[in-house]
């Protein structure tokens, strides 16, 4: 349960409360005003009239400053600090870097389980919510192995594939789920037992719903992109040709993604929608190792024997908590991702010279905690201990 917000935060979900959702409006006013809290006083209602705000925005922007509005969302506050384990926003140093290059991407995320799992590489598991046997089965197979692998499995908490993939992945301690309702229910509601054992056992549940959203039908293709977005690559377990699962892919192929697609029997209506992602240029897979294959990860998985030798003190560990790493390197820690970024990436994101990133860049990948690809900096999973 959340104690209290910082004043940004309280300036975020007041916008995000009286916009109710809209991207478009939230962003278009975040970047008329240097600041949040200036566009929030009662006084920039003809301003808001200029920059073409919805109307009914700007009537509750009128109501918000009349007792019952300020009411309403008091009301609101309390119920996310009762539903929420922490909250982001996207300029909090924890929000997921995954999610920062994407104009669409949600200004705040209300989260209830481990923060940190955000961070971790995840792969998207998603398919139909009426699968066959054959189909909730592959996709459990799946995702057991990725989690195993060190992968979260991040999915839709949905019926059918989704949570066949939440279940496997549960028992490696290693599952996200996206929901498309605020945190203060579950949809659907046979689903409030996983979702509850997802948060005990070391997973996150996150939304960009504030509390009383119920499941309407336009915000699960919403709650799509941010699946899509949080992962390394899309696979899509079993779908009929008007799947939604397919949404998710072609919003997964937008934002650049890989898209892995299972096939099945060709005469097997619950495969045809993978079938057509294979022809239009998805990867076909029969085995989880194809996908480590593919995205090529330098993480744990990838460590070999031979690399072992090389250092005798070297081990496989879990992903550093922020105490294991020098101080000094946690900016640039925090900045890498599990894709990779150039050092001029690096270098604005980080308001650095280059000399001192690669200096820390540096300091990183003899700790083992950052890898170098083709010129790219990432995360890597591996860590030097010394012996004791």
């Amino acid at each position: 349960m959340l104690h209290s917000f910082s004043a940004v935060q309280l300036d975020y979900i007041r916008l995000w409360f009286l916009v109710q959702h809209s991207l478009t409006s939230f962003y278009k006013i975040q970047q008329h005003y240097p600041t949040l809290q200036h566009a929030l006083t009662a006084d920039q209602y003809s301003t808001w009239q200029k920059l073409g705000i919805h109307k009914n925005h700007l009537q509750r922007f009128q109501e918000f400053h009349r007792d019952t509005g300020q009411q309403q969302f008091q009301h609101c506050l309390k119920q996310i600090e009762s539903s929420c384990d922490f909250v982001l926003i996207d300029c909090d140093p924890a929000y997921p870097q995954q999610l920062r290059p994407y104009t669409n991407k949600p200004p705040i995320l209300f989260g209830q389980g481990h923060l940190q799992a955000l961070m971790q590489p995840q792969i998207a598991i998603v398919g139909s919510r009426k699968p066959s046997t054959q189909g909730r089965q592959v996709a459990y197979d799946f995702a057991y192995y990725l989690s195993e692998q060190g992968f979260y499995i991040n999915s839709g908490l949905a019926q059918g594939i989704d949570e066949a993939a939440h279940r496997a992945a549960l028992q490696n301690h290693h599952t996200i789920a996206v929901m498309a309702t605020g945190l203060d229910q579950t949809y659907p509601s046979s689903h409030q037992t996983l979702r509850q054992d997802i948060v005990r056992h070391g997973g996150t549940i996150i939304s960009e719903f504030l509390p009383n959203t119920p499941p309407l039908q336009h915000n699960f293709p919403r709650r799509n992109r941010i699946v899509s977005a949080l992962s390394l690559g899309v696979i899509v377990a079993e779908a009929a040709l008007k799947s939604g699962s397919l949404i998710t892919a072609q919003l997964a192929a937008e934002q650049g993604k890989t898209i892995f697609a299972i096939p099945g029997h060709i005469y097997s209506e619950h495969h045809q929608g993978c079938h057509q992602l294979i022809r239009e240029g998805a990867i076909l897979i029969d085995h989880p190792q194809q996908v480590i294959e593919d995205l090529a990860l330098a993480t744990q998985w990838q460590a070999t024997e031979a690399k072992q030798s090389l250092s005798s003190d070297v081990e496989l560990v879990p992903t550093p908590s922020p105490a294991e790493i020098p101080e000094h390197l946690l900016p640039v820690y925090r900045a890498l991702d599990w894709v990779g970024q150039d050092l001029d990436q690096l270098s604005i994101q980080l308001n650095i010279d280059t000399a001192t990133l690669i200096s820390q860049l540096m300091e990183l990948e003899l700790l083992g905690f950052a890898t170098q690809q083709a010129g790219h900096y990432l995360r890597c999973r591996m860590g030097k201990l010394g012996s004791e």
